[in-house]
C-alpha cells in the first residue's frame, strides 16, 4: 500500500478525537508519548547482546521479590522519562516501582494516571523470544486534578471497567502496538525506516470458537478441580467430551500469548491455584490483567478470574495478584461454568470401574 494511503497512529487518534469536539488533545498526546517509549524499548530489545542489555541487574530485586533484568530497569526508565514531562499525567505506577511515581514539580501535572508493566516476559530476553510492554490509562480522581496533590496508591485502585485506554507493544519479528481507546481494538506495525506506527490490523476480533489453549502444565498439581476438569477434557481430544482435538501452547510471555489469541483465537489460563493460599494468583491485576482484559472484551472475547469478569474486580492494593483466564468467549464461559457447578466426586474404588476386580 502506498505511504499516502496508510493511516498513522497520529492520524488514527485525531480521527477518534473528532468524535469528541470538546476533547483537549491531552489524551492523544499521552498515547503518543507511550508509543514513543515503546519505540525506544523496541530499539533496546533489537540490539540484544550487541547492546549490553542482557542478563540480570546485579543485586536488584523489584517489589515482587523478583530479580530484575537489565532491560526491566532500562524499560521502566524509558517509560518514565517519555511520560513525566508532557503535562498529561498526575502520576504513574509500574511493576518495577514499589510506590506510585509522582510527576516532578518542575513539570505540569495532568488529569490521567498511567500504569504499566515496562517489559512483560523478561525471562525470555536472554533466549531471544518475544517480549512486550503493557499499559493502561485511567482518569485521576477529581480531587487530584483540582488540588494537584501527590498521588497515592489508593488513587490507582480503580476497577478495570474504568480504564480509558489500554494496550501493549509486542517486540517480535516486527514491533506492533495493539491499542484500544474504547472503540474496538486496532493493531499498528512499526515501520523501522520511518520510525512510525501504521495501522495494519484494524478492528481486531477474537474468534468465539477455538482448538488451542495455553497453560503452564508444570503447575497442574496445584490447580483447582474446575481447571483440571477443563484441561483434561481438552487433552481427551476427539474421543472425549469436547469431541475435538486441542493444541496446547505456552510462551511464558503474556503479551505474546494475548497477541496470538487476538490474531487467531484461543484461551489463556493462569488460574488461581493451591500452591500458596495467601496468593490468589500470579499475574498483577492493575498492569497486566486489567489492560489485557480490556483488550479482550473490546475485541469480542472475554476475560475472567474464572469466577467473575476481571474488569469488575475492585483492586485492594497496587501490586495485587490475581488469577486470569482470557480469550475466545465460549471457552472462558465454559471455564466459568465449571467453577459454578458442583465438582463431580470420582469414586476411586468402584466395583466395576477402572480399579475393580473385573478389569480387562
Amino acid at each position: 500500500m502506498p505511504l499516502s494511503q496508510r493511516t498513522t497512529l497520529t492520524q488514527f487518534l485525531i480521527e477518534q478525537r473528532r468524535r469528541h469536539p470538546s476533547a483537549s488533545g491531552d489524551f492523544n498526546a499521552l498515547v503518543l508519548d507511550v508509543a514513543l517509549a515503546c519505540k525506544a524499548i523496541a530499539r533496546s530489545v533489537a540490539f540484544g547482546a550487541l547492546g549490553g542489555v542482557l542478563g540480570a541487574q546485579a543485586g536488584s530485586i523489584n517489589v515482587q521479590g523478583e530479580e530484575q533484568k537489565k532491560l526491566d530497569v532500562i524499560s521502566n526508565q524509558l517509560f518514565v522519562s517519555a511520560n513525566e514531562w508532557g503535562g498529561h499525567l498526575a502520576g504513574m505506577a509500574s511493576e518495577e516501582m514499589d510506590e506510585p511515581y509522582n510527576i516532578p514539580s518542575i513539570y505540569p501535572r495532568g488529569k490521567y494516571l498511567l500504569v504499566f508493566d515496562p517489559l512483560d516476559g523478561s525471562s525470555n530476553i536472554d533466549v531471544n523470544v518475544s517480549v512486550g510492554s503493557i499499559f493502561s490509562i485511567l482518569r485521576a480522581p477529581q480531587d487530584v486534578i483540582d488540588s494537584g496533590r501527590d498521588v497515592t496508591a489508593a488513587d490507582f485502585l480503580q476497577p478495570g471497567c474504568q480504564q480509558l485506554a489500554a494496550g501493549y507493544a509486542l517486540y517480535g519479528p516486527s514491533t506492533m502496538l495493539v491499542l484500544s481507546v474504547g472503540t474496538g481494538v486496532h493493531g499498528f506495525t512499526l515501520d523501522p525506516n520511518l520510525g512510525e506506527f501504521f495501522l495494519s490490523h484494524p478492528d481486531i476480533r477474537v474468534p468465539e470458537e477455538t482448538q488451542e489453549f495455553a497453560i503452564n502444565a508444570s503447575n497442574s498439581r496445584f490447580w483447582e478441580l474446575p481447571v483440571k476438569r477443563y484441561v483434561d477434557e481438552c487433552l481427551a481430544g476427539k474421543t472425549g467430551p469436547r469431541g475435538k482435538d486441542f493444541n496446547m501452547r505456552w510462551i511464558a510471555s503474556m503479551v505474546a500469548e494475548a497477541h496470538r489469541i487476538l490474531m487467531r483465537g484461543g484461551v489463556f489460563l493462569y488460574p488461581r491455584d493451591m500452591r500458596d493460599p495467601t496468593k490468589p494468583g500470579r499475574l498483577r491485576l492493575l498492569y497486566e490483567a486489567n489492560p489485557v482484559g480490556f483488550l479482550m472484551e473490546q475485541a469480542g472475547g472475554r476475560a475472567s478470574t474464572g469466577r467473575e469478569p476481571i474488569l469488575h474486580v475492585q483492586p485492594t492494593s497496587l501490586h495485587q495478584r490475581i488469577g486470569l483466564v482470557f480469550g475466545s468467549k465460549s471457552e472462558v464461559e465454559r471455564i466459568e461454568r465449571y467453577h459454578r457447578e458442583p465438582t463431580p466426586i470420582k469414586d476411586d474404588n468402584p466395583l466395576f470401574g477402572e480399579r475393580s476386580l473385573f478389569r480387562d
